[in-house]
C-alpha cells in the first residue's frame, strides 16, 4: 500500500514524500494542475534525515530549486543533480529570505542554522543547546522557534521563543512567549495578519493561540486535541487561509476531523470522507491539501476546495481498489471499557470478515507503539490479514495515549508496564465476558514500547493465551541508558521500576520478532530473553530480520504476519490437543 507524508505547498505546486511497496527510499513527488504527480527525487542523496531519530521537514523548495536533507548531509538539487553543500544531520528545512533555515543535530546538541542559498552555502549557527530545537519559522522581522530541554519530551514541556531576525545576520535577544515544564507550546506559524499562531496544551488540551505582538489569546478553545504528539519535526496541524480563516485537524480519540474557524471564533466542521488525517495540512490557493484515509478509503492526498457553498474534495493521487466492502467487512466498533473504579479506556474492535450477529472468534489485542500515540480509523494491512482469516482485532488506546488531553497522556509516567497492561487485560476480559472472544484464544501483540507491554501482559495471571512482541523494549534501564538522544527523557519518565522482562515471569508462549541492527531496542536483550525462555522451557520463537532496524519490521510485513499467524495457530492446536 502506498503511503504519503510531509505534504507542503509552494510556488503553485504541492509536494509530498511517497513510500511505495518494494522501494526502500521515499520518493519526493510534485503535483501541479497541468502535470499531475511527477517524481522528483534524483540520484545522489543518501537515506533520509534522522534528526531526533524520526526526522521531519526533510525537504524545502526555493524557487525552482529543491533542497533535501539526507542522512548525513544537506543537498541542493539544481536541475535534477544533487550537490552536497554541508555535512551533518539536518531537518525541519524552512525557506527564509535568501537563506534556508533548519535544525542541525550533533551527537549531544542541537543548533538552529541558516544556510545561504547562493555562494558557498555554509551553515550559520543562530543558536545552540544541549536540548532540542524545532520549527524555525521566519516572520515580519522576527524568527519564531520551539525549544525543549534534554530532560523533556516536546509533548510534555516545550517552549516557544521569538527574536529579531535579519536574513544574513545573527538573531536578536530571544524572548519566551509560551511553554515550560508544564506546558507544551508547538507548531508556530505566522499568519497573513502578521500575528504569530501556535498550539499549546495550557488548558489541558492542545488548542490554537494567537500572539499579536502584545498579548496571547485563545482561538476557538475546545475540549479536543488540535495537534498530534510531535514525534517528528515539520508537523502542520493547522493552516491559515489567505482570507484569515483557520483550518485545523481535530482529534477526538481515534477519530479525526477537519474544522474551520473565522474571526468570530465560531467552529464549523468540514465534512470529509476521512476519519484519519495526518498533521500535514498545506494551503493551496483558496483551499487546503490533506492526507486522509478511512476504514473504506485508502490513504490519499486530496485538495479540499472552499470556493463554493459546500467544500469539495478532489483526490490528487491514484485511488487503489478498495478491499471488498459491505456486509462481509464490518466497520470498526468503538468500545468504552472500564478499568477498575478509576478510569475508562477506548478501544477499536475490528470484527472478523463475514461476522454474523452474535459472532465469537479468536481475538488479537494490539498495543500501539509509542506509547504516546493512539489507534486510528484507517486501512491497515495487518488488520485485514487477520480479520480475513477469522480473527477479531482490537486496538487499545491505553493510559498514556494521545487524543484524550494532557492529563491522560502523562498518566503513564512511572506506570509503564502496569497501567497499560491492566488496560489491555481489561479489554480482553470485557470481550470474553461479552461472548465475543473465544476463551483461551485471546492474544496480545505490541511493537517497540508496546512490545514491553505485551510481554508484561503474559506475566503472572493473564487472560492472554500468547504474546507477539515486535522490536520490543525488553530492559527499560538499558533503553534509558542507550536510547537515541531524543528518546532518553521518555524512557526515564515512563519507567515504573518493574525492570527488565524475565523469562521466569512469563506464563504463555511468546513470539519475538526483531531486527538484527535495531538501534533503539537492543537485539542482545531479545536474544538473552529467548535463551532464558529456552532454559525455563517456555514455548517461544525468535524471528531475526537480517539487516533491519527498529522501524524496519513494516518492510518485512509479509514475513512478520506469516510468523504471527503460525504462532497463534500453534497455540490453538496445542490447546486443542490438550
Amino acid at each position: 500500500m502506498v503511503g504519503y507524508d510531509q505534504l507542503r505547498s509552494t510556488g503553485g505546486a504541492l509536494y509530498w514524500l511517497e513510500s511505495r511497496p518494494g522501494v526502500d527510499a521515499e520518493v519526493l513527488v510534485r503535483w501541479r494542475p497541468d502535470t499531475g504527480p511527477v517524481d522528483l527525487t534524483p540520484p545522489g542523496p543518501t537515506g533520509i534525515s534522522a534528526v531526533h531519530t524520526h526526522g521531519g521537514g526533510n525537504y524545502a523548495v526555493l524557487g525552482d530549486e529543491l533542497w533535501f536533507a539526507g542522512r548525513d548531509a544537506l543537498y541542493r538539487i539544481p536541475d535534477g543533480q544533487a550537490v552536497a553543500v554541508a555535512t551533518g544531520s539536518f531537518a525541519d528545512l524552512t525557506p527564509g529570505a535568501g537563506e534556508l533555515l533548519g535544525v542541525c543535530e550533533s551527537d549531544d546538541a542541537d543548533a538552529l542554522v541558516a544556510v545561504p542559498t547562493t555562494g558557498a552555502a555554509q551553515p550559520r549557527t543562530l543558536a545552540e543547546s544541549s536540548g532540542f530545537f524545532g520549527a524555525p519559522r521566519p516572520g515580519p522581522g522576527l524568527l519564531a522557534w520551539c525549544w525543549w530541554s534534554k530532560r523533556d519530551m516536546p509533548w510534555d514541556g516545550c517552549e516557544l521563543w521569538v527574536a529579531a531576525y535579519d536574513p544574513g545576520d545573527l538573531i536578536g535577544h530571544p524572548v519566551k512567549l509560551a511553554g515550560g515544564p508544564d506546558e507544551s507550546a508547538i507548531e508556530p506559524r505566522w499568519g497573513p495578519d502578521g500575528a504569530l499562531y501556535f498550539l499549546s496544551d495550557r488548558s489541558g488540551w492542545w488548542n490554537l493561540y494567537r500572539w499579536d505582538g502584545t498579548s496571547v489569546v485563545a482561538v476557538a478553545p475546545m475540549a479536543a486535541e488540535v495537534a498530534a504528539a510531535p514525534g517528528e519535526l515539520g508537523y502542520a496541524s493547522y493552516e491559515i487561509l489567505p482570507d484569515g480563516r483557520v483550518v485545523m485537524v481535530v482529534q477526538d480519540g481515534p477519530q479525526y476531523r477537519l474544522v474551520m474557524t473565522g474571526p468570530d471564533g465560531a467552529v464549523q466542521d468540514v465534512q470529509l470522507p476521512y476519519t484519519s488525517i495526518k498533521p500535514y495540512l498545506a494551503v493551496h490557493g483558496d483551499g487546503v491539501a490533506v492526507i486522509g484515509a478511512a476504514p473504506d478509503v485508502p490513504q490519499q492526498v486530496a485538495l479540499v476546495h472552499f470556493d463554493g457553498p459546500v467544500p469539495q474534495v478532489e483526490a490528487l493521487t491514484p485511488v487503489p481498489p478498495v478491499p471488498p466492502a459491505g456486509p462481509d467487512v464490518p466497520r470498526p466498533v468503538p468500545l468504552r471499557v472500564p478499568v477498575g473504579n478509576d478510569r475508562v479506556v477506548t478501544a477499536l474492535l475490528h470484527p472478523p470478515v463475514g461476522a454474523a450477529p452474535g459472532w465469537q472468534a479468536p481475538v488479537i489485542v494490539r498495543v500501539h507503539p509509542g506509547p504516546t500515540a493512539g489507534c486510528q480509523l484507517r486501512p491497515d494491512a495487518s488488520t485485514r490479514f487477520f480479520t480475513a482469516r477469522g480473527y477479531a482485532v482490537v486496538d487499545v488506546d491505553h493510559t498514556g495515549s494521545t487524543g484524550y488531553g494532557r492529563a491522560f497522556r502523562q498518566a503513564l509516567h512511572g506506570r509503564w508496564g502496569v497501567d497499560d497492561v491492566d488496560d489491555c487485560r481489561a479489554v480482553a476480559g470485557y470481550l470474553v465476558d461479552a461472548g465475543a472472544a473465544v476463551p483461551g484464544q485471546v492474544f496480545v501483540r505490541g511493537t517497540g514500547v508496546g512490545g514491553y507491554t505485551a510481554l508484561r501482559a503474559v506475566a503472572g495471571d493473564t487472560p492472554f493465551a500468547a504474546a507477539t512482541a515486535v522490536s520490543a523494549i525488553v530492559d527499560p534501564d538499558r533503553w534509558a541508558a542507550a536510547a537515541p538522544r531524543f528518546h532518553r527523557a521518555h524512557a526515564v519518565r515512563l519507567d515504573s521500576g518493574s525492570g527488565r522482562v524475565r523469562a521466569a515471569d512469563i506464563r504463555q508462549p511468546v513470539l519475538l520478532v526483531h531486527g538484527s541492527v535495531d538501534e533503539v531496542a537492543a537485539v542482545d536483550d531479545v536474544r538473552r530473553l529467548a535463551a532464558e525462555l529456552d532454559r525455563q522451557a517456555v514455548r517461544h520463537e525468535l524471528v531475526l530480520l537480517d539487516g533491519v532496524g527498529h522501524r524496519g519490521a513494516a518492510l518485512s510485513a509479509e514475513a512478520v504476519l506469516a510468523a504471527e499467524w503460525a504462532h497463534y495457530r500453534s497455540v490453538v492446536d496445542v490447546a486443542g490437543k490438550g
